[in-house]
């Protein structure tokens, strides 16, 4: 019985050393310091040791408090939550396109390669079989997954919105890192691109409305989104952002993770129209509705945003939510029927010229991947 004891002690004291180590591991990232957290301190949307955004958004919409929802969705089975069959995609030699090309790739959730005014640019790679902080927890679909660093040239800017796993994903970036001539993110995350031996000269890590220059009138503008970060146990110490990337041809939005807000329609008051906007469509639930947009809210914002093509993305990659896997393409679409933007739905890995967008056709091919 002493003997049992001290077994049940030598647990209950070496689990949480454990786990302490384990949050050591360099894919956690850095903490701001020196210089970067001084500019994170100056920051009026950095308040009370926390950023924070520009409405009241709790995490949580319902009086169910983390551990509940955790144990709920990690006890709920609902249906169809993972197609049945492999997703179909294409497979393009993306180093092989024309530089002068205009044109973007869906790599898949909120993962975009883009040629715009001769700059190569990709934003939130995520290419691991993990798209979370422990093994097995977060796989992507069967097809989802069939792109690595090596597909792709070297890069005049690695854009991330926040350090969400599903977004920043350490085994990407590091994979990345030979082709990188700059790296673009939030306040906080330049911390951790420091710390994995990224030169901090190529390192841009701003806050909401700052803007970086390319060259040839290539332009990337770091712009509010409603939402929260944290990689391990702490949340809001880094800044959260979408992004607004022009040529002298073309304005494209890129939200990032991002609840609904009045940020949509002040982005169309500074920036006019767009040709483009990819919005936060999926991993919506009533009990966090304020941090995630359901479809038919990304089709307001797209209205409010004044775009000639709507773009549902966080979606047909990730289960997150207990939503059915094609739930959001089905209402994204049924929500679009008569507005006056082009509803685009490509396969993961079909290049979309921004030339020809206005008469691209796209399929509705998760009807045929269940």
């Amino acid at each position: 019985m002493k003997k049992m004891l001290y077994w049940i002690l030598a647990i209950i004291i070496l689990l949480p050393l454990a786990g302490l180590a384990y949050l050591q591991l360099p894919k956690f990232g850095a903490a701001a310091a020196g210089e970067r957290l001084a500019a994170i301190q100056q920051a009026a949307n950095y308040r009370d040791g926390e950023f924070t955004n520009e409405i009241a958004t709790p995490l949580f919409t319902t009086d169910k408090g983390f551990l509940q929802i955790l144990f709920e969705n990690m006890s709920a089975k609902p249906e169809r939550l993972r197609p049945e069959h492999v997703l179909p995609a294409e497979h393009p030699d993306i180093k092989q396109f024309a530089a002068d090309q205009d044109l973007f790739v869906w790599l898949g959730h909120s993962s975009f390669y883009l040629q715009l005014g001769g700059k190569k640019l990709l934003l939130d790679p995520v290419f691991s079989d993990d798209a979370a902080p422990v093994p097995f927890v977060n796989r992507p679909f069967a097809g989802s997954n069939i792109f690595t660093a090596a597909d792709f040239p070297t890069l005049d800017a690695l854009l991330i919105s926040h350090d969400h796993w599903d977004h920043l994903d350490y085994p990407s970036v590091m994979a990345l890192k030979p082709k990188v001539n700059q790296v673009i993110t939030g306040l906080g995350i330049g911390a951790s691109f420091e710390a994995w031996g990224f030169d901090q000269r190529k390192i841009h890590s701003g806050n909401w409305n700052s803007e970086y220059d390319l060259g040839d009138g290539v332009k990337v503008y770091l712009v509010p989104a409603r939402h929260y970060s944290g990689r391990s146990l702490s949340r809001r110490q880094t800044l959260w952002a979408g992004f607004v990337v022009e040529s002298p041809n073309y304005r494209l939005y890129f939200s990032g993770d991002s609840g609904y807000g009045p940020h949509f329609e002040e982005l169309k008051q500074r920036f006019g129209e767009f040709d483009m906007v990819a919005l936060d469509s999926g991993q919506y639930d009533d009990r966090w509705a304020n941090i995630h947009m359901t479809p038919e809210q990304a089709v307001k914002a797209a209205t409010e945003l004044n775009t000639k093509a709507y773009f549902p993305e966080h979606i047909g990659k990730f289960a997150l939510a207990k939503h059915a896997w094609d739930e959001p393409f089905k209402r994204a679409k049924a929500a679009s029927e008569g507005k006056a933007f082009q509803l685009v739905t490509p396969l993961i890995g079909q290049p979309v010229a921004l030339r020809t967008l206005p008469s691209q056709q796209f399929s509705d091919w998760w009807q045929n991947a269940r």
